[in-house]
C-alpha cells in the first residue's frame, strides 16, 4: 500500500494537508540521467525493457520527491500488436497507415498479457520500488486513430478528417477496435498495480465541438465506463470548447491545459471533477520569481474547486532547467501545506 496517498485522497474527495504534484512526461529528455540511458538504447528498446522502463520511471521521484509515479512508455506501444508497423525516427512513423475499410478490417484486438508483457512487468517492478501511487496511461481512441491514419504527426490532419467524413463506417469500426484494445491495455495495467490511469487525447482539439461530440466523445465515454478498480483522469488538449460534453464523463479527474483558468473550467464543468494542471510548461524556462507568481495564480484559481492536482498543462519540454523543476515542486508543496 502506498505510504503517500495524497493524490488518491484528492481523487476520492478527501481533505488533504497540501496539493499533490506530479508532471506529465516527468521521466524524459530534460534529465541527464535519462539521456545517459538513451545513449545506449533506442526509444522503443527502452519502452520494451522492463528494468530500464522502471529505472527511468523512478528517476524523477528520486530527484524531486513527486507525489505519483507514471509508467514510462509511449501511447503508441499498444497499436503495434494491432497490426501497425511502427518506428521512431525519432518521431513516430507508421509504414502501413490505416486509410480504408480493408485496412481497418485487418486490425486485430490486443491481448496485453500475451503481446505487451514488458509493459505489465514494468508496472510490477515499479510498484515494488515506490511508496506513491502509480499512474498507468494510454492514448485515447481518437488520438491513436490520428497516428494510425495519418501515418505520422500532421499539421492539418487531412487523412483522419477525410476518413471521418467520407467513410464514417470505416472510421467508427476503427474507433471501436481501438477502444476495445485500449480498454484491455488499461485494465491490464490496473490489474497489475496501477491505481490511477490517465487517458491522453492529445489531438482531440483539432476538431469542431460538433465533430468531437459525434466522432470522439462516445468512445471516450465507453472506455471510461468499462474500466474498473482505478481512478481515471481524462486529458484532452485544447478541449475547453468541448466541456459541455466532457462534463458528462464518469471519471474522477480532468486534465486542464493552460488556455483556461481552473476556476473557469470548474464553472463550466459544474465543479464535477478534480482538476489537474495547469502551468504552461514554457514558464519553467523563466526566472524563479516568475515561476512562483504563476504557481500562486494557479493555486488561487484552484482554491474553490472540488479538488486540485498540480501539474503542467501539457508534457514537460526538453531542455527544461532541472533546478526550476525542483523549485516548482518544492514551492507547490510549501505554498499549499495546510493553506
Amino acid at each position: 500500500m502506498e505510504n503517500n496517498r495524497l493524490i488518491l485522497d484528492v481523487l476520492e474527495g478527501k481533505d488533504v494537508e497540501r496539493t499533490p504534484v506530479w508532471l506529465m512526461r516527468q521521466a524524459g529528455r530534460y534529465m541527464s540521467e535519462y539521456r545517459k540511458i538513451r545513449e545506449k538504447v533506442s526509444f522503443l528498446e527502452l519502452c520494451k525493457t522492463p528494468e530500464l522502463a522502471c529505472e527511468v520511471t523512478l528517476q524523477p521521484l528520486k530527484a524531486f520527491k513527486l507525489d505519483a509515479a507514471i509508467l514510462f512508455s509511449d501511447i503508441l506501444v499498444p497499436i503495434e500488436p494491432m497490426g501497425v508497423d511502427l518506428e521512431f525516427t525519432p518521431a513516430p512513423v507508421i509504414a502501413n497507415p490505416v486509410r480504408n475499410s480493408q485496412n481497418v478490417q485487418r486490425l486485430k484486438p490486443v491481448d496485453p498479457e500475451e503481446e505487451l508483457p514488458f509493459v505489465l512487468e514494468a508496472v510490477r517492478l515499479i510498484k515494488d520500488n515506490i511508496n506513491v501511487p502509480l499512474i498507468g496511461f494510454a492514448g485515447a481512441p481518437f488520438t491513436l486513430a490520428c497516428y494510425m491514419v495519418e501515418g505520422s504527426g500532421s499539421k492539418n490532419f487531412l487523412e483522419i478528417k477525410t476518413l471521418m467524413h467520407k467513410n464514417p463506417d470505416a472510421f467508427f469500426e476503427l474507433m471501436e477496435k481501438i477502444t476495445e484494445s485500449t480498454y484491455r491495455y488499461l485494465q491490464a495495467q490496473i490489474n497489475n498495480g496501477c491505481s490511477i490511469v490517465q487517458v491522453f487525447d492529445t489531438w482531440a482539439g483539432i476538431l469542431s465541438p460538433s465533430d468531437y461530440k459525434t466522432f470522439v466523445y462516445p468512445f471516450v465515454e465507453k472506455l471510461v465506463n468499462k474500466l474498473e478498480n482505478a481512478h481515471v483522469i481524462y486529458f484532452a488538449k485544447d478541449s475547453a470548447t468541448f466541456y459541455k460534453d466532457i462534463k458528462k464523463l464518469n471519471c474522477s479527474g480532468l486534465g486542464v491545459d493552460w488556455k483556461i483558468a481552473l476556476n473557469d473550467a470548474a464553472d463550466i464543468l459544474d465543479n464535477k471533477f478534480v482538476l489537474q494542471g495547469n502551468l504552461d510548461p514554457a514558464v519553467l524556462f523563466a526566472d524563479q520569481k516568475t515561476i512562483a507568481d504563476e504557481i500562486d495564480r494557479i493555486i488561487s484559481e484552484a482554491k474553490d474547486i472540488k479538488g486540485h492536482i498540480f501539474n503542467l498543462g501539457h508534457g514537460i519540454l526538453p531542455k527544461t532547467p532541472v533546478e526550476n523543476v525542483k523549485f516548482m515542486v518544492d514551492y507547490v508543496k510549501e505554498k499549499t501545506a495546510d493553506a
